[in-house]
């Protein structure tokens, strides 16, 4: 079991996953609140300024998978791989226009979740509800893929074991990470996002920097690479299958890498703990500026992309597309800075798996539990509840790592992208006018759901598009059309929503930010 373990690289990984956990327990005193309230254990009291929340957002949409599963897809099929460069650019002017409305909303209303704004907004309980499963269904297949990625650099450590043993390292970084978020909530991973995201800009630089050089430079890289893709799509068509290999993208895959790139942006502050982040700023203000200053990690995922290729080039070999950088890692560093690159990955897990936890707590408290089960519940239970449903999430996620395959976590969170789009014409429209029917919404939702579930699930696993009169696009895009024009039409029979508390008013900044 530890007979390949590398030993300096363990005591390196060990010593940083040591840090951040005391700095996650510190949090709890940091910006001092009542933790019993639950809008400051879940939303660190709206008091998180731009750079905060500038670091918090970065860390919780930028992830161990994102630096495991991007440059994996790179690894394994080349320029398709890099729609997630785009389409985290993409995001960056929606967040400009349409979070602050929101914050405003919130704040003036005390709401603290999507599916808060959705209730208050069109006066349906159902409405809420289906946002709130659909943000909590696709919230824990994320948080295991987080484990994936940990699990991954362990093994890369050289940690090896079968059965159940094999799972031990994450069962500990799992009850530390489960224990600190329970006493520190939104604190603890916000504060932990300074430590992680120096060093993944250390890792990252240093990548794109050493690894070129000792391959011969970029030139070298991109030439060695295209001759792997053009074998592999060689293989690929003299066995009958499309060539969706390569260095460049081919014709059939323009339109899914387009329209793939502009449904993800238009899924991926749907979720929950996006939101978490976003409404736990000081104010408009802070969103704004961070909507301006974030496309750097833009730049950043832009290098940790090419991770992948430069895998292809440096001759790793392995079946999981997840391991290559990890092996990559391995064999470019020496084994002092493999540590270091593998606890930034790991860390890198910790601060979005906490934050999607808070985020699909706050949920199930405020928008199942409460409206359902226990109108009339304190605060304080309110946060005690949250508390408690942030451990059984982790708990769920973790048990998708150890009785389910891999594969099927992953085929969740693709999903996951195609459920969370559907909220997108509720929430988005909402804010901006009262003009939609919330039954027609629901239903509108509905079809969505059902139309992008039955697109995607292929015979052997999910599938991210759908082809159209010859043309392919991506499947969530095409749901979410379905979703709104059932939406519209279904408003136009019904009518407008007669109930609705908020006012214009309540969507333009009215408070002091700082």
């Amino acid at each position: 079991m530890l007979d390949k373990l590398n030993w300096t690289a363990a005591a390196v990984f060990v010593f940083f996953f040591a840090l951040v956990t005391v700095v996650g327990f510190v949090a709890s005193r940091w910006k001092a609140g009542d933790l019993d309230q639950l809008h400051e254990w879940g939303l660190g009291g709206r008091r998180f300024g731009p750079w905060i929340t500038w670091f918090l957002l970065g860390g919780d949409l930028y992830t161990a998978y994102t630096v495991i599963a991007v440059p994996g897809l790179m690894y394994a099929v080349g320029a398709y791989g890099f729609f997630a460069v785009p389409y985290t650019i993409l995001i960056y002017p929606l967040i400009f226009l349409i979070m602050p409305r929101l914050w405003n909303a919130t704040h003036k209303h005390g709401y603290l979740t999507g599916a808060d704004f959705i209730a208050g907004r069109y006066g349906n309980r159902w409405l809420e509800l289906a946002v709130a499963f659909t943000g909590i269904l696709a919230t824990m297949p994320y948080i295991a893929l987080q484990l994936v990625g940990m699990e991954k650099v362990i093994q890369a450590l050289g940690f090896s074991a079968t059965g159940w043993v094999s799972h031990v390292p994450l069962g500990i970084a799992f009850l530390i990470l489960a224990l600190y978020t329970y006493k520190s909530g939104l604190r603890a991973p916000a504060m932990i996002a300074f430590v992680k995201d120096i060093m993944i800009y250390v890792f990252v630089i240093a990548a794109v920097i050493i690894i070129p050089y000792q391959l011969g430079g970029f030139g070298s890289i991109f030439e060695k690479a295209k001759l792997v893709y053009d074998a592999k799509a060689a293989a690929a068509v003299a066995a009958g299958k499309p060539a969706a290999v390569g260095l460049t993208l081919a014709p059939q895959q323009i339109w899914p890498f387009i329209t793939l790139s502009i449904g993800s942006a238009m899924a991926l502050f749907m979720y929950p703990h996006a939101l978490t982040g976003t409404l736990s700023a000081t104010g408009p203000d802070a969103i704004r500026r961070n909507a301006v200053t974030l496309p750097a990690y833009s730049l950043v995922l832009g290098l940790i992309a090419l991770l992948g290729v430069m895998a292809v080039a440096a001759g790793v070999e392995t079946t999981d597309a997840q391991a290559a950088i990890p092996l990559l890692v391995n064999k470019m560093f020496p084994d002092w800075f493999a540590g270091f690159c593998f606890a930034a990955i790991a860390i890198g897990a910790l601060v979005p798996a906490a934050v999607m936890s808070i985020g699909a707590a706050n949920t199930f408290t405020r928008n199942v539990w409460k409206p359902f089960v226990e109108p009339d519940m304190s605060a304080q239970k309110e946060s005690y509840l949250a508390k408690l449903m942030s451990l059984i999430v982790k708990l769920g996620a973790l048990a998708v790592i150890f009785w389910l395959p891999t594969k099927f976590a992953i085929d969740l969170q693709l999903l996951g992208g195609v459920w969370m789009i559907q909220i997108f014409p509720a929430l988005v429209a909402g804010l901006y006018t009262r003009w939609f029917n919330g039954w027609a919404l629901l239903i509108g939702w509905a079809a969505g759901m059902l139309a992008g579930s039955w697109m995607a699930w292929g015979p052997t696993s999910v599938v991210s598009t759908y082809a159209i009169f010859g043309t392919s696009f991506y499947i969530g895009l095409i749901a979410v059309v379905l979703n709104f024009v059932v939406s519209v039409v279904l408003t136009m029979v019904l009518g407008s929503s007669a109930q609705d508390e908020t006012k214009a008013a309540d969507y333009e900044d009215a408070v002091a930010t700082r």
